[in-house]
């Protein structure tokens, strides 16, 4: 985190993000601001809240991909969820601590992936082992079933003269060690295997009530584990048995106890939650009852902004050092239309602009992961070869800015249609296509899409 200053962190999101250069260095900032705050001593820690963002901006401009971007970044617990699933008729059992609960699950599960992680390779060797006692174990049985891989190393424990009190151990010692090696240089994956997994049926029950839907009690972690697992049987192949198991393994050697009071500490100190869709629920005058709805949501959602303590099933979680970034269009409410407390906890407000033609022409290959690349990989796997010439980018752009401002705006997602609509037909004959060798210029682009724009064009007229 020391060297993600705030211009490293801008230099990251636009990798990912066209223009908006504001917003960009206001959630720089703010991510910079908890490194800072982590220096200071802790009895000061306490006092410094973190300063929230209320981005103002119609859809598809990148509201949303700049927080996901930025809570990547830094592996930082990251929740979105809309407002208006708050207000919604006849939504039963859902309450606005339900966003904090989500945030926990999120982030101990981020942190159990990273251990898991840390393990594995011990996870591996484990499930060698366990693979070898299976297919050779040290004692052999009599009438055990013949192991399919017996014939490997010569050994038949139901062999007439064989007899349990004489088998030879430095033989089977030896015959172990060469299995194992067999089993670390991948020489069997394709044999055949059976072994026994956990069943992961949920042996859970959930507390309903209101407030309480994520309270779910499991019995075997209530009684410490004393409830024995149940199992099941399966027949994979080693290659599978050796993910599967190792898997199993990896688990077993992390602390979950660790892993939950660390989950919790790093979501309280780091985690994001992107609240869309603010605008939807502010009040436009509060005589009329949709209206107190949506004032009663925002009184809600208040304390929570504030700081407070919400119980989850894994503890109590405070909220007084997440950091919120709220996202609305206000096309039809104001900001003003919120209640007051609720604009005073985003003192950050950054107005994001429409794209332009010119935007969009960067979107289309600027970024990493660009539309473009996304399309040529596809089509590669098929052994077709597309390439985008400047002007057939630029007549794209141009395609995606007309249809916006002659219909919705829908930002930067009107290149995904566009370019669908322009690919449509080499994506569906690309596997019985003689020319592979395919160049998207700015002629196949007005031959594809020109009926778009005549089109709308035609729809002024028409009553």
């Amino acid at each position: 985190m020391k060297e993600l200053t705030p211009k490293k962190i801008v230099k990251e999101l636009d990798k990912y993000v066209i223009g908006q250069n504001k917003a960009k260095k206001s959630v720089a900032i703010a991510l910079r601001n908890r490194y800072r705050r982590n220096l200071l001593d802790e009895e000061f820690q306490e006092e410094v809240k973190p300063k929230n963002i209320l981005m103002i901006g119609p859809t598809g401009v990148g509201k949303t991909e700049i927080a996901k971007r930025l809570a990547k970044l830094v592996k930082a617990p990251f929740l979105k969820i809309e407002a208006t699933k708050f207000t919604e008729v006849g939504y039963v059992g859902r309450d606005v601590e339900s966003m904090i609960r989500d945030l926990v699950e999120t982030s101990i599960r981020m942190l159990k992936t990273e251990k898991i992680e840390e393990v594995y390779h011990k996870g591996q060797k484990l499930a060698v082992d366990k693979i070898v006692n299976i297919l050779l174990p040290l004692t052999s049985k009599k009438n055990s079933t013949a192991n399919p891989l017996e014939f490997l190393f010569g050994t038949n424990p139901n062999h007439e003269n064989s007899n349990d009190d004489e088998v030879d151990k430095e033989d089977i010692i030896q015959k172990r060690k060469e299995l194992r090696n067999k089993l670390l240089n991948n020489k069997l994956e394709e044999e055949m295997i059976e072994i026994e997994v956990e069943d992961n049926k949920n042996s859970s029950i959930s507390m309903l009530g209101v407030g309480m839907e994520d309270l779910n009690i499991n019995f075997n972690e209530l009684f410490g584990g004393m409830i024995p697992k149940s199992t099941k049987k399966r027949r994979v192949t080693i290659k599978e048995a050796k993910n599967i198991l190792a898997s199993e393994e990896a688990q077993k050697l992390i602390d979950m106890d660790e892993v939950t009071s660390r989950g919790i500490k790093r979501c309280e100190d780091n985690g994001i939650i992107f609240i869309d869709e603010i605008d939807k629920i502010a009040g436009r005058g509060y005589g009329s009852s949709p209206d107190v709805s949506r004032e009663g949501v925002q009184r809600d959602i208040l304390p929570i902004i504030e700081g407070s303590t919400v119980i989850t099933k894994y503890g109590p979680v405070k909220t007084d050092h997440i950091l919120f970034i709220a996202a609305g269009a206000f096309h039809v409410a104001k900001v003003t239309d919120l209640i007051p407390e609720i604009q005073g906890r985003f003192p950050i407000r950054v107005e994001l602009e429409n794209l332009t033609q010119e935007n969009f022409k960067e979107i289309l290959i600027k970024p990493k992961n660009a539309l473009t690349k996304q399309y040529q990989l596809l089509l590669g796997t098929e052994g077709v070869d597309i390439s985008f010439t400047d002007n057939g980018i630029d007549e794209i752009a141009r395609f995606a800015f007309i249809i916006n401002e002659q219909s919705e705006n829908i930002g930067a997602r009107r290149l995904h249609t566009v370019l669908e609509e322009l690919l449509e037909e080499i994506s569906f004959e690309a596997t019985d296509m003689e020319e592979k060798n395919i160049v998207i210029d700015r002629n196949y682009t007005k031959q594809k899409l020109n009926y778009k724009i005549k089109e709308k064009d035609m729809s002024k007229y028409i009553l």
